[in-house]
C-alpha cells in the first residue's frame, strides 16, 4: 500500500468535513463546525484534535504575503553541492525566515520561500543565510512583487454550497475594517504572530496568558491583525488532499498580460499559489498534482488555456521539508513547528 492509500484510510467524510470549514473559517467555533456538519461539537473537537496530534491537519497564521508593506517575498532556488541536499535542507529550515522549503529535481535542488521586511533586508538575509550554509554552490532569488493566489485560498472541497455558505457568512461577519495605521507592529503583535504560527486555534485566554495581556486587548489586537498584517490556513499532509504530487513551474508571459494571466492562474484548481516575480521569469506557479503524467498534462492544459505564456523550467517536488513554519516528515505530517517571526524582528527570538 502506497503512502496516499496509508493516508486515505486514516481520514473519513468527517475528517474532510472539519478540514474543510477551517480552511473557510480557521477559528470557527466548535459549535459552528458541529451545526454545520450535524455532529455534537465535542465529536468535532475531538475529530480535529486528533488530526492535529497526529500531525495530518493544522492551523498556522503567518505575515499576510500579498502586502508588501508587511511582508517582501521572495522565492530562492538553491544549488547544493553533491551529496549533501538533506544537510543544507536541515539547516535552511531552522532559520524563522525561510517560510516554505522544498527538495526538488530539475534546474536546482531546492527551492526556498523567505520573508524579510524589505528588499534591503532580504537581499542581506539571503546573503548571509545562504553564504554561512554549509554546501550550498550558488543561489538565485525571484523577488515576488505580487500574490494572486497562495495556500490559504485552496480548499478540499468537501462541504455542500450551503454549508461552505454558512461557514463563510459566519467568517464575514467576525471582519473589522482595516485602517492604514494597522501595519505599524508592536511587541504584541509579534508575539501573537508567534503564537499563532504554532497553533493557529489557540484560544483566547491562553494567548492572553502567554502575552500577559486582558482577554479584552487580546481580542481587539487579533481582530486588527487578522484585518490586515495576519493570514490563517488550515494545511493538510498532501497525500490526505486527493494530491500526492507538488511541482513549481517558472514562467513568463508579456508585461502587459501579468495581472491578467495570475487572475486566471488563481482559478485553476491545481494551482497552490504563483507569485509574481521580478527576475529572468515573471511568475513562480506552485501546483498540486495527482501523477507524475500530470507534470506534462498539465503544463499542456496551461498552454491550451494562457497561449501567451511560456513555462521556461519546471521542477517536481520530491519531498516538502518545511511548509509555512512546519516541518514535514516523508509523508508530509507536521512533526514540529519553527515558530515564524515579525520580519521586522520585533518581539523575542523564536526557538529553534
Amino acid at each position: 500500500m502506497g503512502v496516499q492509500d496509508c493516508a486515505a484510510a486514516e481520514l473519513d467524510e468527517l475528517d474532510r468535513g472539519i478540514v474543510h470549514a477551517l480552511q473557510i473559517y480557521p477559528r470557527a467555533p466548535w459549535t459552528l463546525v458541529g451545526e454545520v456538519l450535524g455532529v455534537n461539537p465535542v465529536t468535532a473537537a475531538r475529530r480535529w484534535h486528533r488530526l492535529e496530534e497526529t500531525g495530518l491537519a493544522w492551523v498556522t497564521a503567518y505575515p499576510r504575503v500579498s502586502d508588501t508593506r508587511v511582508v517582501v517575498t521572495g522565492t530562492v532556488e538553491v544549488d547544493t553541492e553533491p551529496g549533501v541536499v538533506e544537510e543544507v535542507a536541515q539547516s535552511l529550515a531552522a532559520d524563522p525566515a525561510v517560510a516554505n522549503l522544498k527538495l526538488t529535481a530539475g534546474g536546482r535542488d531546492l527551492v526556498a520561500t523567505v520573508q524579510a521586511r524589505s528588499l534591503d533586508g532580504l537581499a542581506r538575509l539571503t546573503t548571509s543565510m545562504f553564504q554561512r550554509t554549509p554546501g550550498v554552490r550558488a543561489t538565485r532569488t525571484h523577488v515576488s512583487t505580487g500574490v494572486p493566489t497562495e495556500g490559504s485560498r485552496w480548499r478540499l472541497r468537501s462541504l455542500d454550497e450551503a454549508q461552505s455558505t454558512r461557514i463563510e457568512a459566519a467568517l464575514a461577519a467576525t471582519r473589522i475594517p482595516a485602517r492604514p495605521a494597522d501595519i505599524q507592529w508592536d511587541e504584541i503583535d509579534a508575539r501573537l504572530l508567534e503564537l499563532l504560527s504554532t497553533d493557529g486555534r489557540m484560544s483566547l485566554r491562553d494567548l492572553s496568558a502567554a502575552t500577559d495581556t486582558s482577554l479584552t486587548t487580546v481580542r481587539r489586537r487579533l481582530q486588527s491583525l487578522l484585518a490586515s498584517r495576519l493570514s490563517l490556513r488550515c494545511d493538510l499532509a498532501r497525500p490526505l488532499s486527493g494530491w500526492p504530487l507538488s511541482a513549481v513551474y517558472f514562467a513568463s508571459v508579456p508585461g502587459q498580460y501579468v495581472e491578467e494571466t495570475s487572475r486566471v492562474l488563481a482559478g485553476v484548481r491545481e494551482v497552490r499559489s504563483c507569485s509574481i516575480t521580478a527576475g529572468p521569469h515573471n511568475l513562480v506557479i506552485d501546483v498540486w498534482l495527482r501523477d507524475l503524467h500530470d507534470v506534462h498534462a498539465f503544463e499542456a492544459h496551461l498552454a491550451r488555456k494562457l497561449p501567451r505564456l511560456t513555462v521556461a523550467d519546471r521542477s517536481v517536488v520530491l519531498r516538502t521539508v518545511k511548509h509555512m513554519g512546519r516541518l514535514l516528515d516523508h509523508d508530509g505530517r507536521c512533526i514540529g513547528v519553527v515558530p515564524l517571526r515579525h520580519p521586522h524582528g520585533i518581539g523575542r527570538p523564536a526557538p529553534v
